[in-house]
């Protein structure tokens, strides 16, 4: 800039702590204190930084980045929300039907046993109950035999039986 001075320009420090004085308490040019000017401080500059461009687009790029991570993981954190409503919407038709399945069970056994089966038979059926004069024995002989004929053997069946009948004779 021209002309006038920015107040990012130029700082010029000056301090009443600082007194520019020496260890014995004298003033770096011999004089005192008193005598030093505040021109004849220390002149300080401070540049202003520019900010670069590459650095404002990496500030953009990983808050993006952020966000996008940000978006995923609420994402990820709604679908396993979702799968699981779905596990517990399952687990909780899978108890209505294995309390179903137990009371069919139940139902069935009640159905199949022996007074429900002869009523049925009674009934529906028209069966009755045999008595003892309905009741034939039959008498079967137990001394029958059968035979089997003897069947004619193959060559192949020969030749078996000639190798097992040298067998038995060597074996003794």
């Amino acid at each position: 800039m021209t002309g006038a001075s920015s107040i990012y320009d130029n700082y010029y420090y000056y301090s009443d702590s600082y007194d520019g004085a020496g260890p014995d308490g004298e003033a770096p040019d011999g004089g005192t204190d008193s005598q030093n000017s505040p021109e004849d401080k220390p002149h300080i500059e401070v540049r202003r930084n520019e900010a670069r461009r590459g650095s404002v687009m990496t500030i953009i790029m990983l808050s993006l980045l952020a966000f996008a991570l940000l978006g995923s993981v609420v994402y990820t954190f709604d679908k396993r929300n979702t799968v699981y409503n779905k596990v517990a919407a399952m687990n909780e038709q899978l108890d209505l039907a294995e309390a179903e399945n137990v009371r069919l069970q139940s139902e069935l056994e009640s159905k199949m046993s022996a007074k429900n089966v002869e009523d049925y038979a009674e009934k529906v059926l028209g069966m009755q109950k045999i008595d003892s004069s309905q009741i034939k024995y039959i008498k079967i002989r137990t001394d029958d035999v059968v035979n089997i004929p003897a069947q004619d053997e193959g060559v192949l069946g020969k030749v078996r039986a000639f190798f097992d009948r040298c067998v038995e004779y060597f074996r003794g």
